[in-house]
């Protein structure tokens, strides 16, 4: 597996050197009080990432799915982390880690995605640059093995930052992206999600959506040597969808953004609040202009989502390596690698920055 890790992340690497930022310019922190001077080459390297939020099981999580998602989680964070510690791109690291993810039917992207009413996958992936603010997007996509790269050559190789159905399908075929067929994504435990949802929907005669349900989103967010962040999210969106629904993961500033003067955020939950709420465009704003730390702006973003009816949350890290996890559910699968090392956790209470105890 490990194996596997390495090449995948050497392919991302490889296939995005011609596009990736070069170093930034001198930056400093946007933090009013203590401004940092930060220079090229010198940064702590720093990678986030999550594999979605939502409700516990009833009766808990078995010890063996347990020990699975937190392999899941330990091995994305190992591709990305190896790209920022060879000196590559805080975008290729994000790109190497979800690539890892979106083949892992533990997570709702890719290979694993929810279904839709009418039983078949529709995927968003957006990425953003944080050293341009350049960014690309695919929404309602479905034959693309890696929906995180079909976004990544938006951005890269077109004009446009988000394209939609079977053209964001054919732009990505045009690119050389790999493809598989439908029925490689769908798994039986999601048939099984869809049948069991859809028959609740039938007793209650109610098709309001659950604001307890899982959102498996998974995002990343890192930081390379020459201080550039960088953010990536992919999903399958939500299960039982209808009518073409997109939600946060593809809106930039909504479900993703990186800017290097303030901060790199990707997000997972009800996605419909999330765009309402500009949310990870929000977070960055409050950390630039308010000088907010990265717990305070993501805690403060979550509580305004919890108190208009929704739930989620969000990776946030800034430029000088400061980071924070901030959630309203009782899950949220996530990870960080820094210098000093990784953590991985699933529940509220194992190390999570969480609002309540």
């Amino acid at each position: 597996m490990r194996d596997l890790i390495y090449g995948l992340a050497a392919i991302v690497l490889l296939g995005s050197c011609q596009t990736s930022s070069g170093v930034s310019k001198d930056r400093i922190s946007q933090n009013k009080q203590n401004p940092v001077v930060m220079m090229p080459g010198t940064n702590p390297i720093v990678l986030l990432i999550h594999g979605g939020a939502g409700s516990a099981r009833p009766g808990g999580m078995p010890e063996e799915d347990e020990a699975e998602y937190r392999a899941a989680l330990s091995d994305a964070l190992t591709a990305g982390y190896t790209i920022l510690q060879a000196g590559g791109s805080s975008l290729d690291a994000v790109q190497a880690s979800l690539t890892i993810l979106e083949d892992d039917p533990l997570f709702n992207a890719g290979r694993g995605s929810v279904l839709s009413a009418n039983g078949k996958v529709s995927m968003d992936a957006s990425v953003m640059d944080g050293s341009n603010r350049n960014a690309g997007a695919v929404a309602g996509i479905n034959e693309i093995r890696h929906p995180v790269l079909a976004a990544s050559a938006v951005m890269n190789n077109s004009p446009h930052v988000l394209l939609f159905g079977s053209g964001a399908e054919q732009f990505a075929k045009d690119q050389g992206l790999e493809t598989m067929p439908e029925s490689w994504f769908i798994t039986e435990p999601r048939v099984r999600q869809l049948n069991r949802i859809k028959q609740k929907e039938r007793k209650t005669q109610n098709s309001k959506l659950d604001s307890t349900s899982y959102f498996g989103t998974v995002g990343a967010v890192a930081l390379d040597t020459n201080g550039n962040l960088a953010a990536a999210t992919s999903t399958g969106g939500m299960t039982n969808k209808k009518w073409g629904r997109v939600g946060d993961s593809p809106i930039i500033g909504a479900g993703i953004y990186a800017d290097n003067q303030s901060c790199a955020v990707s997000a997972t939950g009800w996605g419909e609040y999330f765009i309402r709420g500009t949310v990870a465009r929000d977070i960055c704003a409050r950390i630039q202009w308010t000088g907010a730390n990265a717990q305070l702006a993501a805690d403060q973003e979550i509580a305004e989502i919890v108190e208009a009816g929704g739930s989620g949350g969000v990776l946030v890290l800034t430029p000088d390596g400061d980071y924070a996890f901030s959630f309203s559910t009782a899950v949220m699968f996530r990870g960080v690698r820094t210098e000093a090392g990784e953590e991985v956790a699933i529940f509220a209470s194992h190390g999570n920055r969480q609002l309540t105890d």
